[in-house]
């Protein structure tokens, strides 16, 4: 495998030259090809899933379904159809001297992303890296190997049919690999993990490459002494069973002393669908466990969310306005709800088509990554022939 990125850096320079019409063709041409290929994207992914235990949390992450490709196509034409996020007027001025400042969105070049057992993310990746103007670089987990080779195979046909090079979207396949690409200042601009917090902390204590983390969600629902019960069991049961191995499930149920007595109907639904009890706070499950704290107070609930949360999504369900109030502003996450399940945590659900990932870091991008978070900007400045004093 060649690892030296330059021949990706180039690749970007090209993508940079394309219209947004003719990056937006590429998308839906990809979209038309992975409809038009799913048998073969099942095979390969079927090969991925013989190496894999049912009963692992990472599996259902790991499965591709007719279902799930045609969702893909659709994100992809949903992107395709996305206004451009480049050559956006951020800011404009006229300073005093007449030098005229215009800050505007630009790609941001490369972009590396390292993920585990999700080949989904091959497409949404590719599809946002290019309606920005970026090459990607494409690092998945061995136990997605066969299905992200198929998925990018597929890529760089599409790509060739457009005179677009292969390093457009880059796969890398071995661990060696990975280190060179943390390693690769100058040749990649920016790397997102996204995954276990395994995956992520190895990847901050070891880039030399700026990181955007995003990934790990340890989830709170705090269900408050003025809380509607007939709101609450659905909104506790759409957070943790509709899909547990996603990072916006639900860990742990927070619950006032004072509704203790509604917390057998919260929990009945969950344990009909199979969902274990324990206690263990601080951990993200990825599967049908789940945590339950009891507290005294809306104080102790937020302690509680502070100690052992990861900045990804909390809600509170609550019809005291003032309680809800005090927890959209105190929480310190990405996503803060109220009255509504973390479920919605996603870029599709947001409207914005799709997503690189949720980050849970507060430097340049919070919450889900779309187009918007991975670009970047430059200042243009226009003159006259002054000078500075």
């Amino acid at each position: 495998m060649n690892t030296d990125f330059y021949h990706v850096r180039t690749a970007a320079k090209r993508l940079a030259q394309l219209t947004d019409a003719e990056r937006s063709a590429i998308l839906t041409e990809l979209a038309d090809a992975t409809e038009a290929h799913m048998e073969e994207l099942l095979q390969a992914n079927a090969l991925d899933l013989q190496r894999m235990d049912p009963a692992d949390p990472r599996y259902d992450r790991l499965q591709l379904t007719e279902a799930r490709l045609r969702d893909i196509a659709a994100d992809l034409r949903k992107v395709a159809g996305l206004p451009s996020p480049l050559g956006r007027v951020l800011k404009h001025s006229i300073l005093p001297n007449g030098l005229e400042l215009t800050r505007v969105s630009v790609p941001f070049g490369v972009i590396g992303i390292i993920f585990e057992a999700r080949p989904n993310v091959c497409f949404d990746c590719f599809a946002l890296c290019l309606k920005a103007g970026s090459a990607c670089i494409l690092k998945g987990g061995s136990d997605a190997k066969d299905s992200c080779t198929a998925i990018v195979a597929l890529i760089h046909e599409v790509l060739c049919r457009h005179n677009l090079p292969a390093e457009t979207a880059l796969l890398l396949t071995s661990h060696e690999d990975t280190d060179r690409l943390l390693q690769a200042r100058r040749q990649v601009d920016l790397i997102i993990p996204r995954g276990s917090s395994r995956l992520i902390n190895y990847v901050r204590e070891n880039a030399r490459v700026p990181v955007i983390e995003t990934g790990a969600g340890v989830v709170h629902c705090y269900i408050d002494r003025a809380a509607d019960l007939q709101k609450a069991i659905p909104i506790v049961v759409n957070a943790k069973t509709r899909r547990v191995s996603v990072c916006n499930a639900l860990d742990c149920l927070i619950i006032h002393r004072d509704r203790l007595a509604d917390l057998e109907a919260i929990l009945k639904p969950l344990k009909e669908k199979g969902t274990e009890v324990v206690e263990d706070f601080g951990t993200e499950f990825l599967s049908l466990r789940m945590a339950v704290k009891v507290v005294d107070s809306l104080d102790e609930a937020l302690e509680h969310i502070a100690r052992y949360g990861s900045g990804h999504s909390e809600s509170i369900v609550t019809e005291d306005q003032e309680a809800a109030q005090r927890f959209l502003n105190e929480v310190d996450a990405a996503c803060v709800y109220w009255n509504a399940p973390t479920s919605f945590t996603d870029g599709g659900q947001f409207g914005l088509g799709a997503e690189i990932g949720i980050s849970t870091q507060k430097l340049h991008a919070r919450g889900p990554m779309a187009l918007e978070e991975i670009t970047t900007y430059k200042w243009i400045i226009k003159g006259n022939g002054q000078t500075r004093p």
